[in-house]
């Protein structure tokens, strides 16, 4: 049986990457953001298309499914308002993200057996993820889909994401939990090179920590591991915590926890100020290497190319935005699991 995968929204490849670690041939994956080229095509077996989704045909989409047995369409639409592709996309006259439609305008037309998407748990709160699922169903897919706690399945990060899984073979969902207990901070960055703030290891140049200002390195030497602002001493509070719209945002300026798993990876995790991504332990914001590993990255996974510049802002995006790997791994169980039951029943 010829499978054959292919990745929208594919950012750097997670998903496709979780993919490609159990088996399920990933052919492309299509992104508009030139970053993700050289991760993407450098860790994975897929080749990097840069398009605009909404310019991508169906016949384009089933050129590259080729003579596959089995089609899996598989993607991460950015449907929150803050997204780098909402922000170039306009509302439409019903006040709807667009992005999922042309999502589903492409599984209309190529209908591949097996559609996957990942996205925020609050895309079920709009219109538009309501109107695809209905678009699934009326084309008789077989349609799943939940919130599920990442952490459970081997992501070491408190990350709820919404998991949609649909199949023309018959009932689909993803497999059960593979954890009990959550990998924690130290067992997944624990081992990795004691680095001061702005300081860069030498065997891996992903391993490097923002740098922080004299105050900033006063907070977080005062910041206790799952504490707070509001432990500092009075004159290191900052202006925003003490108006009255600041009070409530705690985890900003935040140590994580060893013991624990990771708060959710942003867009902005290397930056002390911009959550609890405070070390547990030394005084620094955590790394892009170690924002890549707590989203289930391989440690080796290479996200810029051999004397290419690493780029804060650039990658902490492609790291933030990535589906984790892990998870990626376990919708890719779930696939192939539901794949043996139906060639068992034949």
């Amino acid at each position: 049986m010829k499978i054959s995968c292919v990745d929208l929204f594919c950012g750097a490849g997670g998903l496709t990457h979780g993919f490609v670690l159990e088996g399920l041939p990933v052919v492309a994956g299509i992104d508009m953001d030139p970053a993700c080229r050289f991760p993407y095509e450098a860790n994975n077996q897929a080749r990097f298309i840069e398009r605009d989704i909404s310019t991508v045909t169906d016949s384009e989409l089933l050129a590259l499914f080729a003579d596959a047995d089995v089609k899996i369409l598989a993607g991460c639409a950015p449907c929150q308002p803050f997204s780098t592709y909402a922000r170039r996309y306009e509302l439409d006259s019903n006040g709807k993200w667009g992005l999922l439609y042309e999502f589903a305008r492409l599984a209309k037309g190529a209908k591949p057996d097996i559609i996957t998407m990942e996205n925020v748990p609050s895309v079920a709160k709009h219109a538009v993820f309501h109107d695809f699922v209905d678009t699934l169903e009326r084309l008789g897919y077989h349609v799943w889909y939940d919130v599920v706690d990442s952490s459970r399945y081997g992501v070491p990060q408190a990350r709820r994401r919404m998991v949609l899984l649909a199949s023309l073979y018959g009932k689909i969902e993803i497999i059960p939990p593979t954890l009990d207990k959550p990998i924690t901070v130290r067992e997944a960055i624990g081992q990795l090179t004691h680095l001061q703030a702005g300081e860069v290891a030498k065997s891996d140049k992903l391993h490097i920590a923002s740098t922080l200002n004299a105050k900033n390195i006063q907070r977080i030497k005062a910041s206790r591991p799952g504490g707070t602002w509001r432990d500092w001493p009075e004159h290191l509070v900052a202006d925003c915590h003490r108006a009255e719209s600041g009070r409530t945002y705690a985890g900003v300026y935040g140590r994580m926890e060893w013991d624990k798993p990771a708060p959710t990876m942003t867009t902005q995790c290397f930056g002390f100020g911009n959550g609890r991504f405070g070390h547990p332990e030394q005084d620094r914001a955590i790394s892009l290497r170690e924002a890549a590993i707590l989203q289930s990255f391989p440690r080796d996974y290479a996200f810029v190319p051999e004397g290419g510049e690493v780029g804060f802002k650039v990658l902490g995006r492609l790291i933030g935005n990535a589906v984790p790997v892990e998870l990626g791994r376990a919708i890719a169980r779930s696939i192939g699991s539901h794949l043996s039951l139906v060639k068992d029943c034949e």
